[in-house]
């Protein structure tokens, strides 16, 4: 790995830290050749302190120390991008991320959507005579109805999506996954189960 510390005239790269799970980023530090020999060597990831102008392993007085899983160079050879196995808070002030974000998995639009269908799960615990005329929805109706009929939904839409598999029409064999996959969603959530639960299983499988 043939990482510039010439660059910058102090001799530092950036290193930004991402939990290898989550892929959340934990928070930004800075390396010089020294800390980046020793973090290779214990495992541990080690800075270099800009205020106490001395190498820094995370976690030496908190032991929330970094593990250490890979490390990758970007393009311009001047900063590191390294995956950890956080052991506790990563900020010195007790939270997950510098940034203050709960350090869990998220899967982009399906994570939103999740959140969309948890509203709506809430929703329907409200009585019809309470919720406004705009509340009302059709996952708001799915869960009125309860289990056995969000689970009659993902039945009658994955055999859609079979069908439309063994045809040649792509954009129809789409459509319906999505359907499957956005009925199944609402069936994990009416179970008490998020997609990370599954992959949880999947992970624990592999």
């Amino acid at each position: 790995m043939n990482i510039d510390f010439n660059k910058n005239s102090d001799g530092l790269v950036p290193a930004i830290i991402q939990d290898a799970r989550t892929r959340k980023v934990l928070m930004l530090g800075y390396m010089n050749e020294e800390a980046f020999l020793k973090t290779n060597r214990t495992k541990k990831v080690t800075f270099y302190s800009r205020t106490k102008k001395r190498l820094w392993t995370k976690g030496e007085e908190s032991g929330n120390f970094l593990n250490l899983v890979d490390i990758k160079l970007d393009c311009d050879n001047d900063t590191l991008l390294i995956q950890v196995k956080p052991e506790g808070p990563v900020c010195h002030k007790g939270t997950d991320t510098c940034w203050a974000e709960e350090n869990k998995v998220e899967y982009g639009f399906l994570s939103k959507l999740e959140g969309i269908i948890a509203q709506r799960q809430k929703l329907s615990e409200t009585e019809p005579k309470l919720r406004k005329e705009n509340e009302s929805s059709y996952v708001v109706s799915l869960f009125d109805e309860g289990i056995n009929k969000i689970a009659q939904k993902v039945g009658e839409e994955a055999v859609e999506t079979v069908i439309e598999a063994k045809d040649n029409n792509d954009e129809l064999f789409l459509n319906e996954s999505a359907d499957l996959l956005f009925h199944y969603l609402i069936l994990l959530k009416a179970k008490g189960f998020e997609l990370r639960d599954i992959v949880k299983v999947l992970e624990e499988r592999h």
